[in-house]
């Protein structure tokens, strides 16, 4: 089978042909339609999670069960069946406190397609079968496969923080999360204040579902927040260490800011901010196929969609090199 390979640790993806994977026990094959590419597969080229070469990389799949490894259901897993694979990679043992506990991503047991074994940039691929949430009848590969990461990050971030139906709610950033989650955060019920900088993007955050729109690179934008109203909570999205203490001070009483994106430097946090208006600063780390599945369900059902590019596997490290000039998620397709 073709197969897009990182051979060695800071060296560019290439083409190959590999033999076709088999699936162990409790693992299944999966015919890949299209994989989305994410900034986080960048961390498989340099090795940042410890995986070992050659390696596969990409972990926004969309597919089909083509074959059961032994010991796989198959009264419940059935050959065809669309399915996706995320960040989580499945193999939580079921028996630590975490899994007790629900948190089957922080099973220390768990692992992650396309760093721990070879991901979706390929024609088939291998992966536990409790890494599978199966895809609503009728979705698109190419629009679904976003979903599995950036999806799921920001739907299921902001369905846990307990915000009020009907709140005012900050997305922070119009990129590749940024623009899924002003339409799950209207969906869900909320009125959305977009936050980006500069006022080209306006037009577009309106058009996905924003009620208002903030530009946070002019001066007085914190009070121009304060005056639509108590903001209850803002999805931070893009990597910018110097707007948290801002936003926090754009917040209202209670408010949350949900760090989404990895900063790349140390962010500072005014103590008093956070005390005196019961202010919460929280970090989320997407979630299991139980989320993905629960995230392709509402977006399905609410017309959530991601705006894509697609570039066959032949141009994949092109693809992954403009991943910072997308608009907004680029996205392999296989088949």
């Amino acid at each position: 089978m073709k197969a897009a390979v990182f051979k060695q640790k800071g060296g560019d993806l290439e083409i190959v042909e590999v033999p076709l994977p088999e699936p162990k026990q409790g693992w299944v094959r999966i015919k890949v339609h299209s994989c989305g590419v994410c900034h986080s597969d960048n961390a498989c080229k340099y090795g940042n999670f410890g995986n070992s070469y050659p390696r596969i990389p990409g972990h926004e799949v969309f597919g089909e069960i083509e074959k059961l490894g032994e010991g796989v259901d198959s009264n419940y897993f059935k050959i065809g069946q669309l399915v996706g694979v995320g960040w989580f990679g499945g193999n939580h043992c079921g028996k630590c406190r975490e899994c007790l506990n629900d948190q089957w991503i922080f099973c220390k047991e768990s692992l992650i397609c396309g760093i721990h074994y070879d991901g979706g940039y390929a024609e088939y691929m291998v992966a536990p079968s409790d890494s599978l949430a199966f895809v609503p009848e009728g979705m698109n590969a190419e629009e679904t496969a976003p979903l599995l990461c950036a999806g799921i990050t920001v739907f299921n971030s902001f369905r846990n923080q307990n915000i009020k139906v009907g709140s005012l709610v900050g997305v922070q950033g119009l990129g590749g999360l940024g623009h899924l989650a002003i339409q799950f955060c209207k969906k869900m019920g909320y009125e959305v204040i977009a936050m980006s900088s500069g006022d080209q993007k306006e037009k577009l955050a309106r058009e996905l579902g924003a009620a208002h729109y903030v530009n946070i690179s002019k001066d007085g934008w914190i009070d121009q927040m304060k005056a639509i109203g108590s903001v209850q909570c803002i999805l931070l999205t893009a990597p910018s260490s110097s707007i948290v203490q801002s936003s926090l001070e754009a917040l209202g009483v209670n408010g949350k800011l949900v760090l989404l994106a990895i900063l790349p430097e140390p962010f500072n946090a005014n103590s008093l901010t956070l005390i005196g208006g019961n202010k919460s600063i929280i970090g989320w780390s997407s979630g299991d196929s139980r989320d993905a599945e629960q995230t392709l369900n509402f977006a399905n059902k609410n017309q959530v969609k991601a705006i894509i590019k697609t570039f066959p596997l032949e141009n994949v490290n092109e693809a992954l090199i403009k991943i910072a000039d997308a608009r907004f998620r680029h996205v392999v397709k296989i088949l």
